[in-house]
């Protein structure tokens, strides 16, 4: 009879071991993000999405954010780093069912609002592409910790008429800023630079931070 107390409490004992241990996994750090010890906060902006409707910091509350900066005529980063977030939000949504993925466009005078709608449009439908000029984009970036400048052609291209073709690059971030639901930022996720190779977060880590994120906001 003894035993099978014994026996009893031990198990109890383990099942409890086994509990606490998954309560603080789920508790643990993030391990890939900077993760802000106390948010910060977002100072006033305005932009404007795809669809013409304003874009402002009450529409960044009550949804985890993720804001991507970069623009419709990226040759690389731009268009992986989108595919990236598509194949992983429906495991974001898992986590949170309250996401929403933000294209800003750092290139207001190409990226249009009919452009950046179709641009957006071709990754995932739920996603949303803003823009604003760069009056407000500039201290807009800073705010969250990212940079992006024009780089201008050596040379103007010329299309078969002979007219000019606006042929120029913009250096931008490839991180993504995690907002939480206050509107404040949350975190920061960096991409691994590796030599030769585009610079894109992979998407089970983002996946697996964001876990531990939410379970500690």
């Amino acid at each position: 009879m003894n035993k099978v107390i014994t026996f009893i409490v031990a198990l109890g004992a383990l099942i409890a071991g086994v509990v606490l241990f998954g309560q603080l996994s789920k508790k643990a750090p993030a391990e890939f993000a900077l993760h802000y010890q106390q948010a910060r906060e977002i100072k006033s902006f305005q932009l404007t999405d795809q669809l013409g409707e304003s874009f402002t910091n009450e529409s960044l509350k009550g949804q985890w954010s993720w804001v991507f900066f970069g623009y419709t005529s990226c040759p690389d980063v731009c268009p992986t780093t989108l595919q990236e977030m598509n194949f992983i939000y429906d495991e974001l949504k898992a986590v949170a069912n309250n996401n929403q993925v933000l294209l800003v466009s750092v290139d207001p005078q190409r990226d249009t609002q009919e452009k950046l709608a179709s641009y957006i449009g071709y990754f995932n439908p739920e996603f949303k592409a803003l823009r604003g000029d760069h009056g407000v984009l500039f201290p807009f970036a800073r705010n969250l910790g990212l940079m992006y400048a024009i780089t201008e052609p050596e040379e103007a291209m010329k299309d078969d008429h002979g007219q000019s073709v606006e042929n120029y690059l913009v250096d931008h971030s490839a991180s993504l800023v995690l907002i939480n639901p206050a509107g404040n930022v949350e975190a920061i996720f960096k991409p691994e630079q590796a030599l030769g190779q585009v610079p894109v977060i992979e998407g089970d880590k983002l996946v697996s931070d964001f876990a531990k994120i939410v379970a500690l906001y």
